[in-house]
Protein backbone atom coordinates (compact mmCIF):
# COMPACT_ATOMS: atom_id res chain seq x y z
CA UNK A 1 0.00 0.00 0.00
CA UNK A 2 2.84 2.36 0.94
CA UNK A 3 4.61 1.59 -2.34
CA UNK A 4 1.42 2.30 -4.31
CA UNK A 5 1.10 5.73 -2.64
CA UNK A 6 4.74 6.49 -3.35
CA UNK A 7 4.27 5.61 -7.03
CA UNK A 8 1.16 7.78 -7.21
CA UNK A 9 2.98 10.71 -5.56
CA UNK A 10 5.90 10.34 -7.95
CA UNK A 11 3.51 10.25 -10.91
CA UNK A 12 1.77 13.43 -9.73
CA UNK A 13 5.13 15.12 -9.19
CA UNK A 14 6.28 14.23 -12.70
CA UNK A 15 2.99 15.51 -14.10
CA UNK A 16 3.49 18.83 -12.33
CA UNK A 17 7.01 19.17 -13.73
CA UNK A 18 5.74 18.36 -17.24
CA UNK A 19 3.04 21.00 -16.81
CA UNK A 20 5.74 23.56 -16.04
CA UNK A 21 7.24 22.91 -19.48
CA UNK A 22 3.91 22.86 -21.33
CA UNK A 23 4.45 25.14 -24.35
CA UNK A 24 0.72 25.94 -24.45
CA UNK A 25 0.62 27.02 -20.82
CA UNK A 26 -0.49 30.65 -20.75
CA UNK A 27 1.94 33.04 -19.07
CA UNK A 28 0.52 35.75 -16.81
CA UNK A 29 0.27 39.20 -18.37
CA UNK A 30 2.85 41.76 -17.34
CA UNK A 31 1.55 43.69 -14.32
CA UNK A 32 1.02 47.25 -15.58
CA UNK A 33 0.85 48.83 -12.12
CA UNK A 34 4.17 47.28 -11.03
CA UNK A 35 5.55 48.32 -14.42
CA UNK A 36 4.57 51.96 -13.80
CA UNK A 37 6.00 51.93 -10.27
CA UNK A 38 9.31 50.52 -11.54
CA UNK A 39 9.55 53.23 -14.22
CA UNK A 40 8.94 56.04 -11.73
CA UNK A 41 11.43 54.67 -9.18
CA UNK A 42 14.07 53.98 -11.81
CA UNK A 43 13.93 57.54 -13.11
CA UNK A 44 16.27 58.41 -10.25
CA UNK A 45 19.00 56.60 -12.19
CA UNK A 46 18.75 59.15 -15.00
CA UNK A 47 20.55 61.51 -12.61
CA UNK A 48 23.74 59.43 -12.57
CA UNK A 49 23.54 58.59 -16.26
CA UNK A 50 23.14 62.22 -17.31
CA UNK A 51 26.07 63.29 -15.14
CA UNK A 52 28.36 60.59 -16.63
CA UNK A 53 27.35 61.40 -20.19
CA UNK A 54 27.41 65.18 -19.95
CA UNK A 55 30.77 65.35 -18.15
CA UNK A 56 32.52 63.37 -20.89
CA UNK A 57 31.93 66.23 -23.35
CA UNK A 58 31.74 69.15 -20.89
CA UNK A 59 35.25 68.28 -19.69
CA UNK A 60 36.64 69.40 -23.07
CA UNK A 61 35.23 72.91 -22.59
CA UNK A 62 35.79 73.11 -18.82
CA UNK A 63 39.50 72.46 -19.42
CA UNK A 64 39.67 75.27 -22.00
CA UNK A 65 37.58 77.78 -20.02
CA UNK A 66 38.99 77.23 -16.51
CA UNK A 67 42.49 76.32 -17.81
CA UNK A 68 42.88 73.23 -15.63
CA UNK A 69 45.21 70.23 -16.02
CA UNK A 70 44.41 66.63 -17.02
CA UNK A 71 44.83 65.57 -13.39
CA UNK A 72 42.26 68.15 -12.27
CA UNK A 73 39.87 66.93 -15.00
CA UNK A 74 40.36 63.33 -13.81
CA UNK A 75 39.53 64.33 -10.25
CA UNK A 76 36.55 66.43 -11.36
CA UNK A 77 35.04 63.58 -13.35
CA UNK A 78 35.75 60.76 -10.90
CA UNK A 79 35.32 62.40 -7.50
CA UNK A 80 31.51 62.34 -7.74
CA UNK A 81 31.69 58.56 -7.32
CA UNK A 82 33.42 58.99 -3.96
CA UNK A 83 31.06 61.78 -2.92
CA UNK A 84 28.16 59.43 -3.69
CA UNK A 85 29.42 57.10 -0.95
CA UNK A 86 28.01 59.50 1.62
CA UNK A 87 24.56 59.19 0.07
CA UNK A 88 24.87 55.41 -0.29
CA UNK A 89 25.92 54.94 3.34
CA UNK A 90 23.04 57.10 4.56
CA UNK A 91 20.46 55.68 2.15
CA UNK A 92 20.04 52.27 3.80
CA UNK A 93 19.24 53.74 7.21
CA UNK A 94 17.20 56.58 5.73
CA UNK A 95 15.02 54.24 3.64
CA UNK A 96 14.31 52.07 6.69
CA UNK A 97 13.41 55.20 8.66
CA UNK A 98 11.27 57.33 6.29
CA UNK A 99 10.42 54.68 3.69
CA UNK A 100 11.63 53.86 0.19
CA UNK A 101 9.36 56.37 -1.55
CA UNK A 102 10.41 59.49 0.36
CA UNK A 103 14.05 58.46 0.07
CA UNK A 104 13.58 58.71 -3.72
CA UNK A 105 12.16 62.23 -3.27
CA UNK A 106 15.16 63.15 -1.11
CA UNK A 107 17.58 61.84 -3.77
CA UNK A 108 15.95 64.00 -6.45
CA UNK A 109 15.95 67.12 -4.26
CA UNK A 110 19.63 66.82 -3.40
CA UNK A 111 20.65 66.26 -7.03
CA UNK A 112 18.53 69.25 -8.11
CA UNK A 113 20.52 71.49 -5.77
CA UNK A 114 23.81 70.04 -7.04
CA UNK A 115 22.91 70.54 -10.72
CA UNK A 116 21.97 74.19 -10.10
CA UNK A 117 25.24 74.81 -8.25
CA UNK A 118 27.29 73.23 -11.07
CA UNK A 119 25.44 75.27 -13.67
CA UNK A 120 26.31 78.53 -11.92
CA UNK A 121 29.90 77.61 -11.03
CA UNK A 122 32.26 80.61 -11.45
CA UNK A 123 35.45 78.58 -10.88
CA UNK A 124 36.90 75.09 -10.35
CA UNK A 125 36.47 75.07 -6.55
CA UNK A 126 32.78 75.99 -6.72
CA UNK A 127 32.27 73.38 -9.42
CA UNK A 128 33.78 70.75 -7.11
CA UNK A 129 31.35 71.80 -4.36
CA UNK A 130 28.42 71.42 -6.76
CA UNK A 131 29.62 67.92 -7.63
CA UNK A 132 29.85 67.11 -3.93
CA UNK A 133 26.16 67.95 -3.44
CA UNK A 134 25.09 66.15 -6.64
CA UNK A 135 27.18 63.13 -5.64
CA UNK A 136 25.24 62.66 -2.40
CA UNK A 137 21.98 62.67 -4.36
CA UNK A 138 23.39 60.12 -6.82
CA UNK A 139 24.43 57.87 -3.93
CA UNK A 140 20.88 57.88 -2.58
CA UNK A 141 19.40 57.24 -6.04
CA UNK A 142 21.72 54.35 -6.88
CA UNK A 143 20.86 52.47 -3.73
CA UNK A 144 17.11 53.05 -3.46
CA UNK A 145 15.89 52.55 -7.05
CA UNK A 146 16.78 48.83 -7.41
CA UNK A 147 15.71 48.04 -3.83
CA UNK A 148 12.26 49.62 -4.25
CA UNK A 149 11.74 48.02 -7.66
CA UNK A 150 12.74 44.55 -6.42
CA UNK A 151 10.40 44.84 -3.45
CA UNK A 152 7.38 45.94 -5.48
CA UNK A 153 7.84 43.51 -8.41
CA UNK A 154 6.17 40.09 -8.77
CA UNK A 155 8.65 37.20 -9.15
CA UNK A 156 7.57 36.53 -12.75
CA UNK A 157 8.90 39.88 -13.99
CA UNK A 158 11.31 40.96 -11.25
CA UNK A 159 14.37 40.68 -13.51
CA UNK A 160 12.65 42.73 -16.22
CA UNK A 161 11.52 45.45 -13.82
CA UNK A 162 14.64 45.55 -11.65
CA UNK A 163 16.78 46.14 -14.74
CA UNK A 164 15.00 49.47 -15.27
CA UNK A 165 17.53 51.49 -13.19
CA UNK A 166 20.28 50.43 -15.59
CA UNK A 167 18.01 51.26 -18.54
CA UNK A 168 17.54 54.78 -17.21
CA UNK A 169 21.27 55.17 -16.45
CA UNK A 170 21.91 54.44 -20.13
CA UNK A 171 19.09 56.74 -21.17
CA UNK A 172 20.64 59.46 -19.01
CA UNK A 173 24.07 58.87 -20.59
CA UNK A 174 22.54 59.25 -24.05
CA UNK A 175 20.78 62.48 -23.00
CA UNK A 176 24.09 63.76 -21.61
CA UNK A 177 25.86 63.03 -24.90
CA UNK A 178 23.08 64.74 -26.86
CA UNK A 179 23.27 67.74 -24.51
CA UNK A 180 27.02 67.97 -25.18
CA UNK A 181 26.43 68.09 -28.91
CA UNK A 182 23.48 70.50 -28.65
CA UNK A 183 25.29 73.09 -26.51
CA UNK A 184 28.78 72.66 -28.01
CA UNK A 185 28.24 75.52 -30.47
CA UNK A 186 27.42 78.04 -27.72
CA UNK A 187 29.88 80.54 -26.29
CA UNK A 188 32.66 78.71 -24.35
CA UNK A 189 31.79 80.23 -20.95
CA UNK A 190 28.07 79.46 -21.34
CA UNK A 191 28.00 76.11 -23.16
CA UNK A 192 29.36 73.76 -20.50
CA UNK A 193 27.38 75.51 -17.75
CA UNK A 194 24.16 74.93 -19.70
CA UNK A 195 25.14 71.27 -20.17
CA UNK A 196 25.47 70.81 -16.39
CA UNK A 197 22.64 73.05 -15.18
CA UNK A 198 19.94 71.53 -17.38
CA UNK A 199 20.44 68.27 -15.46
CA UNK A 200 18.14 69.73 -12.77
CA UNK A 201 15.08 69.12 -14.99
CA UNK A 202 14.82 65.31 -14.51
CA UNK A 203 14.86 65.68 -10.73
CA UNK A 204 11.84 68.04 -10.86
CA UNK A 205 9.89 65.53 -13.00
CA UNK A 206 10.88 62.80 -10.53
CA UNK A 207 9.59 64.74 -7.51
CA UNK A 208 6.18 65.15 -9.17
CA UNK A 209 5.98 61.56 -10.44
CA UNK A 210 6.78 60.00 -7.09
CA UNK A 211 3.46 61.24 -5.71
CA UNK A 212 1.75 58.52 -7.76
CA UNK A 213 3.90 55.73 -6.33
CA UNK A 214 2.86 53.47 -3.44
CA UNK A 215 5.23 52.65 -0.60
CA UNK A 216 7.16 49.38 -0.74
CA UNK A 217 4.99 46.54 0.68
CA UNK A 218 7.99 45.10 2.51
CA UNK A 219 8.69 48.40 4.26
CA UNK A 220 4.98 48.68 5.20
CA UNK A 221 5.07 45.20 6.78
CA UNK A 222 8.25 46.11 8.67
CA UNK A 223 6.24 49.01 10.11
CA UNK A 224 3.27 46.80 11.00
CA UNK A 225 0.98 48.32 8.34
CA UNK A 226 -0.37 45.03 6.98
CA UNK A 227 -3.54 46.56 5.53
CA UNK A 228 -1.61 49.05 3.39
CA UNK A 229 0.87 46.34 2.37
CA UNK A 230 -2.00 44.04 1.32
CA UNK A 231 -3.46 46.77 -0.93
CA UNK A 232 -0.12 47.36 -2.64
CA UNK A 233 0.52 43.63 -3.11
CA UNK A 234 -2.94 43.11 -4.62
CA UNK A 235 -2.10 45.75 -7.23
CA UNK A 236 1.48 44.64 -7.96
CA UNK A 237 1.01 40.85 -8.01
CA UNK A 238 -0.06 38.76 -11.00
CA UNK A 239 -2.85 37.02 -9.02
CA UNK A 240 -4.64 37.38 -5.68
CA UNK A 241 -3.10 34.06 -4.60
CA UNK A 242 0.39 35.36 -5.33
CA UNK A 243 -0.36 38.54 -3.36
CA UNK A 244 -1.41 36.46 -0.34
CA UNK A 245 1.66 34.26 -0.66
CA UNK A 246 3.98 37.27 -0.91
CA UNK A 247 2.37 38.85 2.15
CA UNK A 248 2.76 35.61 4.07
CA UNK A 249 6.44 35.34 3.14
CA UNK A 250 7.14 38.97 4.08
CA UNK A 251 5.35 38.58 7.43
CA UNK A 252 7.44 35.52 8.18
CA UNK A 253 10.65 37.35 7.29
CA UNK A 254 9.61 40.31 9.48
CA UNK A 255 8.78 38.05 12.44
CA UNK A 256 5.00 38.62 12.36
CA UNK A 257 2.85 35.54 13.22
CA UNK A 258 1.04 33.95 10.28
CA UNK A 259 -2.37 34.17 11.99
CA UNK A 260 -2.03 37.93 12.55
CA UNK A 261 -4.16 39.62 9.86
CA UNK A 262 -5.09 42.97 11.41
CA UNK A 263 -4.60 46.07 9.28
CA UNK A 264 -2.16 47.51 11.82
CA UNK A 265 -0.05 45.36 14.13
CA UNK A 266 2.68 45.97 16.65
CA UNK A 267 6.03 44.70 15.34
CA UNK A 268 8.14 43.59 18.27
CA UNK A 269 11.46 44.73 16.85
CA UNK A 270 11.61 47.44 14.23
CA UNK A 271 14.23 46.82 11.58
CA UNK A 272 16.02 50.16 11.40
CA UNK A 273 19.51 48.79 10.85
CA UNK A 274 20.57 47.79 14.38
CA UNK A 275 22.53 44.56 14.35
CA UNK A 276 22.49 44.33 10.56
CA UNK A 277 26.14 45.27 10.14
CA UNK A 278 27.16 42.65 12.68
CA UNK A 279 25.20 39.99 10.84
CA UNK A 280 26.70 41.06 7.52
CA UNK A 281 30.35 41.30 8.52
CA UNK A 282 31.05 39.92 12.00
CA UNK A 283 28.77 36.91 12.44
CA UNK A 284 27.43 35.97 8.98
CA UNK A 285 25.89 32.56 8.33
CA UNK A 286 27.43 30.62 5.41
CA UNK A 287 24.53 31.73 3.22
CA UNK A 288 24.88 35.41 4.16
CA UNK A 289 28.66 35.27 3.67
CA UNK A 290 28.17 33.82 0.18
CA UNK A 291 25.51 36.44 -0.63
CA UNK A 292 27.80 39.26 0.54
CA UNK A 293 30.77 37.98 -1.48
CA UNK A 294 28.57 37.56 -4.56
CA UNK A 295 27.00 41.04 -4.25
CA UNK A 296 30.24 42.92 -3.60
CA UNK A 297 32.12 40.88 -6.21
CA UNK A 298 29.66 41.53 -9.02
CA UNK A 299 29.74 45.29 -8.29
CA UNK A 300 33.55 45.34 -8.19
CA UNK A 301 34.09 43.50 -11.46
CA UNK A 302 31.36 45.46 -13.24
CA UNK A 303 33.34 48.67 -12.75
CA UNK A 304 36.91 47.31 -12.66
CA UNK A 305 36.49 46.05 -16.23
CA UNK A 306 36.72 49.70 -17.33
CA UNK A 307 33.20 50.64 -18.42
CA UNK A 308 33.28 54.14 -16.90
CA UNK A 309 36.68 54.80 -18.48
CA UNK A 310 35.15 54.07 -21.90
CA UNK A 311 31.96 56.04 -21.27
CA UNK A 312 33.57 59.05 -19.54
CA UNK A 313 36.62 59.35 -21.74
CA UNK A 314 35.18 58.25 -25.08
CA UNK A 315 36.05 61.63 -26.69
CA UNK A 316 39.68 61.09 -25.61
CA UNK A 317 39.64 57.50 -26.90
CA UNK A 318 38.28 58.64 -30.27
CA UNK A 319 40.92 61.39 -30.34
CA UNK A 320 43.66 58.78 -29.80
CA UNK A 321 42.06 56.72 -32.56
CA UNK A 322 42.53 59.63 -34.98
CA UNK A 323 39.33 61.73 -34.79
CA UNK A 324 40.36 65.38 -34.27
CA UNK A 325 37.19 67.48 -34.75
CA UNK A 326 35.19 68.27 -31.57
CA UNK A 327 31.93 67.82 -33.48
CA UNK A 328 32.97 64.41 -34.83
CA UNK A 329 34.12 63.24 -31.39
CA UNK A 330 30.82 64.28 -29.80
CA UNK A 331 28.82 62.64 -32.60
CA UNK A 332 30.79 59.43 -32.04
CA UNK A 333 29.95 59.54 -28.33
CA UNK A 334 26.26 59.96 -29.21
CA UNK A 335 26.60 56.71 -31.19
CA UNK A 336 28.10 55.07 -28.07
CA UNK A 337 25.13 56.24 -25.99
CA UNK A 338 22.63 55.07 -28.60
CA UNK A 339 24.15 51.57 -28.85
CA UNK A 340 24.40 51.29 -25.06
CA UNK A 341 20.74 52.24 -24.61
CA UNK A 342 19.53 49.98 -27.43
CA UNK A 343 21.22 46.88 -26.02
CA UNK A 344 20.07 47.52 -22.46
CA UNK A 345 16.49 47.52 -23.77
CA UNK A 346 17.15 44.14 -25.40
CA UNK A 347 18.55 42.83 -22.10
CA UNK A 348 15.44 43.77 -20.12
CA UNK A 349 13.31 41.38 -22.14
CA UNK A 350 15.83 38.53 -21.82
CA UNK A 351 16.53 38.56 -18.07
CA UNK A 352 13.44 36.58 -17.04
CA UNK A 353 13.53 34.33 -20.11
CA UNK A 354 17.19 33.38 -20.42
CA UNK A 355 18.24 33.77 -16.79
CA UNK A 356 20.92 35.81 -15.02
CA UNK A 357 23.92 33.45 -15.34
CA UNK A 358 23.85 32.76 -19.12
CA UNK A 359 23.43 36.46 -19.93
CA UNK A 360 26.13 37.57 -17.49
CA UNK A 361 28.73 35.03 -18.63
CA UNK A 362 28.15 35.65 -22.35
CA UNK A 363 28.18 39.42 -21.74
CA UNK A 364 31.51 39.42 -19.91
CA UNK A 365 32.99 37.08 -22.52
CA UNK A 366 32.06 39.59 -25.23
CA UNK A 367 33.50 42.45 -23.16
CA UNK A 368 36.84 40.62 -22.85
CA UNK A 369 37.13 40.10 -26.62
CA UNK A 370 36.10 43.71 -27.34
CA UNK A 371 38.41 45.41 -24.86
CA UNK A 372 41.44 43.32 -25.85
CA UNK A 373 40.81 44.07 -29.54
CA UNK A 374 40.47 47.77 -28.67
CA UNK A 375 43.81 47.63 -26.85
CA UNK A 376 45.48 46.03 -29.89
CA UNK A 377 44.04 48.55 -32.38
CA UNK A 378 45.00 51.58 -30.24
CA UNK A 379 48.50 50.20 -29.75
CA UNK A 380 48.92 49.80 -33.52
CA UNK A 381 47.67 53.37 -34.09
CA UNK A 382 50.05 54.75 -31.42
CA UNK A 383 53.09 53.07 -33.00
CA UNK A 384 52.18 53.89 -36.60
CA UNK A 385 53.67 56.86 -38.46
CA UNK A 386 50.61 57.29 -40.68
CA UNK A 387 46.86 57.20 -40.18
CA UNK A 388 45.53 53.65 -40.56
CA UNK A 389 41.84 53.92 -41.40
CA UNK A 390 41.19 50.23 -40.74
CA UNK A 391 42.61 50.58 -37.23
CA UNK A 392 40.55 53.73 -36.64
CA UNK A 393 37.41 51.90 -37.79
CA UNK A 394 38.28 48.87 -35.65
CA UNK A 395 38.77 51.08 -32.57
CA UNK A 396 35.35 52.70 -33.03
CA UNK A 397 33.70 49.32 -33.70
CA UNK A 398 35.23 47.71 -30.60
CA UNK A 399 34.17 50.63 -28.38
CA UNK A 400 30.62 50.11 -29.64
CA UNK A 401 30.79 46.31 -29.22
CA UNK A 402 32.23 46.74 -25.72
CA UNK A 403 29.36 48.96 -24.51
CA UNK A 404 26.84 46.70 -26.31
CA UNK A 405 28.05 43.49 -24.64
CA UNK A 406 28.27 45.29 -21.29
CA UNK A 407 24.70 46.54 -21.58
CA UNK A 408 23.22 43.18 -22.51
CA UNK A 409 24.40 41.51 -19.29
CA UNK A 410 26.95 42.95 -16.85
CA UNK A 411 25.23 46.35 -16.73
CA UNK A 412 21.66 45.44 -15.73
CA UNK A 413 22.35 42.10 -14.02
CA UNK A 414 24.65 43.69 -11.43
CA UNK A 415 21.78 45.77 -10.06
CA UNK A 416 19.12 43.08 -10.47
CA UNK A 417 21.21 40.39 -8.82
CA UNK A 418 22.55 42.41 -5.88
CA UNK A 419 19.11 43.84 -5.02
CA UNK A 420 17.29 40.48 -5.05
CA UNK A 421 19.68 38.13 -3.20
CA UNK A 422 19.79 39.76 0.25
CA UNK A 423 17.25 38.66 2.89
CA UNK A 424 14.69 41.30 3.89
CA UNK A 425 16.40 42.06 7.20
CA UNK A 426 19.69 42.83 5.42
CA UNK A 427 18.46 44.16 2.08
CA UNK A 428 18.75 47.93 2.47
CA UNK A 429 22.20 47.85 4.07
CA UNK A 430 23.44 45.06 1.80
CA UNK A 431 22.37 46.93 -1.32
CA UNK A 432 24.00 50.09 0.05
CA UNK A 433 27.31 48.23 0.52
CA UNK A 434 27.10 47.06 -3.09
CA UNK A 435 26.71 50.65 -4.24
CA UNK A 436 29.70 51.66 -2.08
CA UNK A 437 31.93 49.08 -3.80
CA UNK A 438 30.54 50.05 -7.20
CA UNK A 439 31.19 53.76 -6.73
CA UNK A 440 34.64 53.38 -5.11
CA UNK A 441 35.81 51.16 -7.96
CA UNK A 442 34.30 53.51 -10.53
CA UNK A 443 35.93 56.50 -8.80
CA UNK A 444 39.37 54.87 -8.82
CA UNK A 445 39.06 53.98 -12.53
CA UNK A 446 37.72 57.43 -13.47
CA UNK A 447 40.33 59.37 -11.51
CA UNK A 448 43.32 57.37 -12.77
CA UNK A 449 42.53 56.55 -16.42
CA UNK A 450 44.35 59.49 -18.01
CA UNK A 451 47.38 59.04 -15.74
CA UNK A 452 47.30 55.26 -16.32
CA UNK A 453 47.16 55.80 -20.09
CA UNK A 454 50.23 58.04 -19.91
CA UNK A 455 52.10 55.53 -17.72
CA UNK A 456 51.44 52.27 -19.65
CA UNK A 457 49.88 53.69 -22.87
CA UNK A 458 46.18 53.75 -23.68
CA UNK A 459 46.41 50.31 -25.28
CA UNK A 460 48.07 48.94 -22.14
CA UNK A 461 45.25 50.34 -20.00
CA UNK A 462 42.69 48.36 -22.00
CA UNK A 463 44.83 45.21 -21.81
CA UNK A 464 44.70 45.64 -18.02
CA UNK A 465 40.91 46.00 -18.11
CA UNK A 466 40.72 42.86 -20.23
CA UNK A 467 42.72 40.90 -17.66
CA UNK A 468 40.47 42.09 -14.82
CA UNK A 469 37.35 41.16 -16.82
CA UNK A 470 38.76 37.65 -17.36
CA UNK A 471 39.18 37.19 -13.59
CA UNK A 472 35.62 38.50 -13.22
CA UNK A 473 34.27 35.87 -15.63
CA UNK A 474 35.87 33.11 -13.54
CA UNK A 475 34.38 34.63 -10.36
CA UNK A 476 30.89 34.80 -11.86
CA UNK A 477 31.09 31.22 -13.13
CA UNK A 478 32.12 29.78 -9.76
CA UNK A 479 30.29 32.02 -7.26
CA UNK A 480 26.94 33.14 -8.68
CA UNK A 481 23.97 30.71 -8.71
CA UNK A 482 20.93 31.31 -10.90
CA UNK A 483 18.12 33.30 -9.23
CA UNK A 484 15.51 33.55 -11.99
CA UNK A 485 12.00 32.64 -10.81
CA UNK A 486 12.82 32.55 -7.09
CA UNK A 487 10.82 34.70 -4.66
CA UNK A 488 12.87 37.17 -2.64
CA UNK A 489 12.07 35.30 0.57
CA UNK A 490 13.30 31.97 -0.88
CA UNK A 491 16.52 33.44 -2.26
CA UNK A 492 18.69 32.75 0.79
CA UNK A 493 18.33 28.98 0.28
CA UNK A 494 20.28 29.20 -2.99
CA UNK A 495 23.45 30.41 -1.30
CA UNK A 496 26.18 28.69 0.76
CA UNK A 497 23.84 26.50 2.80
CA UNK A 498 25.57 23.80 4.83
CA UNK A 499 23.73 20.55 5.34
CA UNK A 500 26.32 18.89 7.56
CA UNK A 501 24.65 16.83 10.31
CA UNK A 502 25.40 17.61 13.95
CA UNK A 503 27.96 15.41 15.64
CA UNK A 504 26.59 12.09 16.80
CA UNK A 505 23.59 12.11 14.41
CA UNK A 506 22.97 10.17 11.25
CA UNK A 507 21.63 11.48 8.01
CA UNK A 508 21.76 11.20 4.27
CA UNK A 509 24.98 12.33 2.64
CA UNK A 510 24.24 14.50 -0.36
CA UNK A 511 27.45 13.53 -2.08
CA UNK A 512 29.16 16.81 -1.27
CA UNK A 513 30.42 15.80 2.17
CA UNK A 514 27.43 17.42 3.80
CA UNK A 515 27.74 20.84 2.29
CA UNK A 516 26.61 22.74 -0.77
CA UNK A 517 29.52 24.29 -2.63
CA UNK A 518 29.49 28.05 -3.08
CA UNK A 519 29.07 27.87 -6.83
CA UNK A 520 25.97 25.65 -6.76
CA UNK A 521 22.30 26.10 -6.05
CA UNK A 522 19.89 24.30 -3.77
CA UNK A 523 16.16 23.82 -3.46
CA UNK A 524 15.78 23.17 -7.21
CA UNK A 525 16.43 26.73 -8.29
CA UNK A 526 14.81 27.38 -11.64
CA UNK A 527 17.24 28.13 -14.44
Amino acid sequence: MTEAKAVEAATNNNTNHLADFDPHKKKPKRNKYAFACAILASMTSILLGYDIGVMSGAAIYIKRDLKVSDVQIEILLGIINLYSLIGSCLAGRTSDWIGRRYTIVLAGAIFFAGAILMGFSPNYSFLMFGRFVAGIGIGYALMIAPVYTAEVSPASSRGFLTSFPEVFINGGILLGYISNYAFSKMKLQLGWRMMLGIGAIPSVILAVGVLAMPESPRWLVMRGRLGDARKVLNKTSDTKEEAQERLSDIKKAAGIPEHCNDDVVQVAKQNTGEGVWKELFLYPTPAVRHILIAALGIHFFQQASGIDAVVLYSPRIFEKAGITSDTDKLLATVAVGFVKTLFILVATFMLDRVGRRPLLLSSVGGMILSVLTLGISLTIITHSDKKLMWAVGLSIATVLSYVATFSIGAGPITWVYSSEIFPLRLRAQGAAMGVVVNRVTSGVISMTFLSLSKAISIGGAFFLFGGIATVGWIFFYTMLPETRGKTLEDMEGSFGQFRANPAGTKGVDNGNKGQVQLGTTTNNVQS
